[in-house]
């Protein structure tokens, strides 16, 4: 998304900070709030602990508006995970990694239009294939994936001079952010390692067509 922005090196930092900060201090103060409502152990015995949190409190509050809010969280995860993953499709067929028809954009807005048709119709796929919350956690087993290998790359990179001005971290950031994704993969099931290895070999298939493809038209020139 980097990519879509003017001024990313200055822009896309304080945005990108900005809200971690925001979201952190927004769970600190639900925690709290929750832990001095009601104790831990029927929080964590609750199937709904902010529904409960809000009936401890005795705030007349309608059922269906947590339904509703519900219903915007997850519409908004979906539409996050869809947006990211459409841009890295876009993103590694631009880099010749995928099939360079999920390069395409539009004329006037610039949009990937190909890889989000695309990411779109495997995301409807993938809501026929097993159970929710396994697709849920493949998908967060995925992510995962994406930052450890960001983590590494920043690493690899950071040695690399450019004439332009960009942002730089201190090394110990990323570092720990390798460290923490290896510890969240080793918490995975083993049913989450075997959808994102068969996700990841579907991957590994489609690099090569497009390593295939690209040499042919390459020969062909």
């Amino acid at each position: 998304m980097a990519e879509e922005v003017a001024n990313p090196s200055k822009v896309y930092p304080r945005a990108l900070f900005g809200a971690l900060l925001t979201a952190g201090v927004v769970y600190v103060l639900i925690g709290l709030a929750s832990s001095i409502a009601l104790p831990p152990s029927k929080l964590s015995a609750s199937s709904g602990p902010l529904l409960s949190v809000v009936s401890a409190t005795g705030v007349p509050i309608p059922d269906w508006v947590f339904s509703l809010i519900a219903l915007v969280a997850v519409a908004n995860g979906a539409l996050l995970t869809m947006i990211m993953s459409s841009r890295l499709a876009y993103g590694m067929a631009e880099q010749g990694l995928l099939p360079s028809v999920l390069g395409k954009v539009l004329p006037n807005r610039r949009t990937p239009w190909v890889a989000i048709l695309a990411t779109t119709v495997v995301a409807m796929i993938l809501t026929l294939v097993g159970d929710l919350s396994t697709l849920a956690e493949t998908v967060v087993f995925l992510l995962l994936l994406v930052f450890l290998s960001t983590n590494i790359a920043v690493l690899v990179l950071r040695k690399q001079t450019v004439e332009h001005a960009h942002f730089r971290v201190w090394s110990a950031v990323p570092i720990l952010g390798v460290l923490s994704c290896l510890l969240l993969l080793s918490q995975q099931r083993w049913q989450v390692w075997l959808f994102a290895g068969i996700f990841l070999a579907v991957g590994v298939v489609l690099y090569y067509v497009a390593k295939v493809t690209r040499a042919k038209v390459a020969g062909r020139r």
